[in-house]
Order: C-alpha cells, then sequence, then structure tokens
C-alpha cells in the first residue's frame, strides 16, 4: 500500500501554501528525515521532510502550483517491497484521506500547542485525491465532483456568466486558470444556460459604480465597482500574495471581534540612555573586536514589557471564548517590517533573559525575518506586541492587536521636550508609548496599571536589572 504525501499543515491558521519546489523527483529513494520539498506559507519558506522511507513513484502536484489546499494529496511513496511503476493514482481518494490520515506533527509537541499545528505530512491509504487520473493527468471536474480552479479564475468566469465546469483547463493537473475562462469568453462557449456548441454574446463590461455625493466610497465594493472610481491607466493591479491577505484577514477580524481602547504616557528617557551608554561601553570584544552586544533603546523596551506583566501578573493574559488564559511568564512579540508586510517574532520569557540576550535574539529574527526563514513557532503565540516606529520619526499612534494577543505597545521617537521640574522648566529626554488594549481581557484601570508599571522601568531602568 503506497504511503499519502499530503499538504501540511505549517501553521494553525494555514488553510493553502504553494508547493514551491520538490527536492527529490520521481524514482528517488527517500529516508526518513530526508527533505523532500519546499513550501510556501503566508510567511515564510519551509522544508517538509519524509518520515517514511521508501521510492518517490508519483508526484501529483508540479511545483510552483499556488493555492494547494492542506491534506490534499501532493504524492506517493512506494513502501517496502511495492514497485514504484505500478502505483497508479486512483480518483476519489482525496476527502477520504483527509478525514482519516493522522497528523504527524516534526519535533517535540508542545503541550500548549494550537489545535492544527503541527507538520501533517504522510499516512498510509490505498486512494488519491478527487479528479486525479491514472498516469498523473487529471480533469477540473468530475460529475458531481470539485473543479481545480483558481480564484482568478472563479472571479473572472463570476462576472463574464460562465459555467467554469464546462471549461477545459490547461494548468497543473487541469486545473482551471484565468487564461482558459478568458478563451472561453471570447470563442463564447460555456457560458451559463447556453448549449456548448452555440456561440454565446461576449459580455458586457461592468457598469462603473456609480460615485456618492460625498466623494467616497461605500465599504464591500467588488473590484470592478472600485475601479469605477478611477481613470484607467492612472494606477497599477498589484495581486495580493499570502503574506498581505493574512495581515488584512486577521487585523480586520481583530478590530471588529476585540474592542480595542488606548492608554497613553510620556517616559522620560535621561537615565535610560546613561545606562545604555554605560553598559555598551563595557561590552567584551569577540576574536575580531567587534563589541560582543550593542543595545538598542527597543531592548530596553522589550525587556521593560516583560517585566511589567511579570508585575501585573493579571494582565499577562490572553482570551479564549470561554476563558482566559493566564501565562507564568512574558512572551513579547517585536513587529519587524519586511517587503509587503510584517513579522512578529516572539521572545519567550522576556522577563528572565538578560538585556544582551533580548539583542543577540532580535538581531537574529530580524535577519531571518527579512529573508523569510522564520520558523512558525518563532512568530506564533506571545501575550504582548512592541511595534516601535520611533526611527521613523513618528510621535504618536496607535497599534492594532494581533490575535491572539491582548495587548500591543505603539512607540514613538524619543525626542527633546520642556517639562516642569520643580516649579521651572527643564529639558529632557522623552518618548510617547501607546498601550492598545483587549477589554474583553484588560479592564481600564488594569491596562493602566500595566502601562503604569511599564513608564517606571523606563524611566528608573535598574529596576529592570535587578
Amino acid at each position: 500500500m503506497p504511503i499519502n504525501v499530503l499538504m501540511p499543515a505549517l501553521s494553525p491558521t494555514m488553510e493553502k501554501g504553494n508547493l514551491a519546489k520538490w527536492l527529490k523527483k520521481e524514482g528517488d529513494a527517500i529516508k526518513s528525515g530526508d527533505v523532500i520539498a519546499e513550501i510556501e506559507t503566508d510567511k515564510a519558506t519551509m522544508e517538509v521532510e519524509a518520515v517514511d522511507e521508501g521510492v518517490l513513484a508519483k508526484i501529483l502536484v508540479a511545483e510552483g502550483t499556488a493555492d494547494v489546499p492542506v491534506n490534499e494529496l501532493i504524492a506517493l511513496i512506494a513502501g517496502e517491497g511495492e514497485d514504484p511503476g505500478s502505483i497508479q493514482a486512483r480518483a476519489g481518494g482525496a476527502a477520504e484521506s483527509a478525514k482519516t490520515a493522522p497528523v504527524e506533527p516534526k519535533g517535540t509537541p508542545d503541550e500548549n500547542a494550537a489545535p492544527g499545528g503541527g507538520h501533517a505530512s504522510y499516512a498510509r491509504v490505498d486512494t488519491a485525491p478527487e479528479g486525479a487520473k491514472p498516469g498523473g493527468v487529471a480533469h477540473p471536474a468530475e460529475a458531481g465532483g470539485r473543479v481545480f480552479s483558481s480564484p482568478l479564475a472563479r472571479r473572472i468566469a463570476k462576472q463574464g456568466g460562465v459555467d467554469i465546469t464546462a471549461v477545459k483547463g490547461s494548468g497543473p493537473r487541469g486545473r482551471v486558470v484565468a487564461k482558459d475562462v478568458q478563451s472561453a469568453i471570447e470563442g463564447g462557449t460555456a457560458k451559463v444556460g447556453a448549449a456548448p456548441a452555440k456561440a454565446a454574446e461576449a459580455p458586457k463590461p461592468a457598469a462603473p459604480a456609480p460615485k456618492p455625493a460625498s466623494g467616497g466610497a461605500p465599504a464591500g465594493l467588488t473590484l470592478e465597482q472600485v475601479k469605477g472610481f478611477y481613470e484607467k491607466g492612472a494606477y497599477e493591479e498589484v495581486p495580493l500574495d499570502g503574506m498581505r491577505k493574512t495581515i488584512a484577514k486577521r487585523l480586520t477580524e481583530a478590530m471588529q471581534v476585540a474592542p480595542h481602547f488606548y492608554l497613553t504616557v510620556d517616559c522620560e528617557l535621561d537615565a535610560l540612555m546613561k545606562l545604555r551608554e554605560t553598559l555598551n561601553a563595557s561590552s567584551g570584544k569577540d576574536k575580531d573586536g567587534k563589541p560582543l552586544f550593542k543595545l538598542s533603546v527597543n531592548d530596553f523596551v522589550i525587556k521593560a514589557m516583560g517585566v511589567a506583566l511579570t508585575r501585573v501578573p493579571t494582565a499577562n493574559a490572553v482570551w479564549a471564548e470561554d476563558r482566559i488564559l493566564r501565562f507564568k511568564h512574558a512572551e513579547v512579540g517585536v513587529a519587524v517590517a519586511i517587503d509587503g508586510g510584517l513579522f512578529t517574532p516572539v521572545i519567550r520569557k522576556a522577563d528572565q533573559k538578560t538585556l544582551s540576550a533580548i539583542s543577540g535574539e532580535m538581531k537574529d529574527f530580524a535577519a531571518r525575518a527579512r529573508a523569510k526563514k522564520l520558523k512558525p513557532e518563532e512568530y506564533q503565540g506571545g501575550v504582548t506586541s512592541v511595534s516601535n516606529l520611533g526611527m521613523f520619526g513618528i510621535k504618536h499612534f496607535t497599534a492594532v492587536i494581533n490575535p491572539p494577543q491582548s495587548t500591543i505597545l505603539a512607540v514613538g521617537a524619543g525626542e527633546k521636550r520642556v517639562v516642569v521640574k520643580d516649579g521651572a522648566p527643564a529639558v529632557v529626554q522623552a518618548m510617547t508609548c501607546t498601550l492598545s488594549c483587549d477589554h474583553r481581557v484588560l479592564d481600564g484601570a488594569l491596562g493602566a496599571e500595566l502601562i503604569s508599571a511599564f513608564k517606571g522601568l523606563i524611566e528608573n531602568p535598574m529596576g529592570m536589572l535587578v
């Protein structure tokens, strides 16, 4: 019985992935632990390891295929004693294999891991996905079965009144792609309600939506309606990648579901800047003569947020529908901007780590985030996050909570300000910080207690070191 290779679920929220590259070809011997493919998720490119031994008999999803659903069969491995050449993909098994295949996560499972996480890989079955045919040839649809088509193809078909089940696909495994639907529209075939042999009229272009009197656009507009507000040629259409889709979906849900409220404080930085200078001057040198560490203001902010959460333990919690999960240690995410989006790697046990350890960890996270080499377990979870836009000269802003976290701290630029001390004007260096809170977890007084603890640590930074 062949071993079923499924599209793995590389994170709890992953629904589809792109099969970027096969690192093994049909006929190759495979050992447990071999890396056989690269999968692109919304945030990173991940390597998939084999958990069984055998020979790669059939590749059912070609490399470069996008939006492959989790648990869809992508290849077959011949087990011990099986003839790879005799293994054929038979139709009708994708749905069943998704139901019965056990999930085998890579590495030791985390007792606090979210359901659906881990690295689902293989299970022994004797069926193949719906629509697959012997020899690896696939058809876009069976009678009453699933249509393999791209989201863009489905949207064009809907707008053009085309029956997509009657369109012949030219993509991998017979997948219907946008150019197939366009050809059907131009050829007048596959129209809903029309006989296939008859030529149908070309669909009329969608009428632009009328502009509202206020000049604004109502919510929930279709693509064609939005485009109707602007002159042709005045813009460039940029398709959404997986990361931008995920950011849009999750943060829209966050604003709709989590009731946000905001608390703002000004933090004086004079004592922190002096301590930072002293600590950086005390750093040893490596063999190349470079400092072993160089602390940033952001490193102090992360440490202060971690310690503040443990000093206000009721705030060190997240919402979990019918209960609140309260944590023993502080897990602080840090927003790292990359082209087209951002990552939020998490500093685990930030309350216990030294400033130099936090600094080194953040430098490593930032470098790998920009290369999209972070592992899902490195950017998932966390109780709070820090978003620092001070380097861009931003003085004050509010940030959107990243679910399931319950808070996020927006940090502005440090600058010299005139304040009143002991009844006289004085110049200090200060920054403005705003804490966004999920009101389901934190009430106003609790949020105020947390950000006050943070302010106290920033203004008296020696408290972080003892």
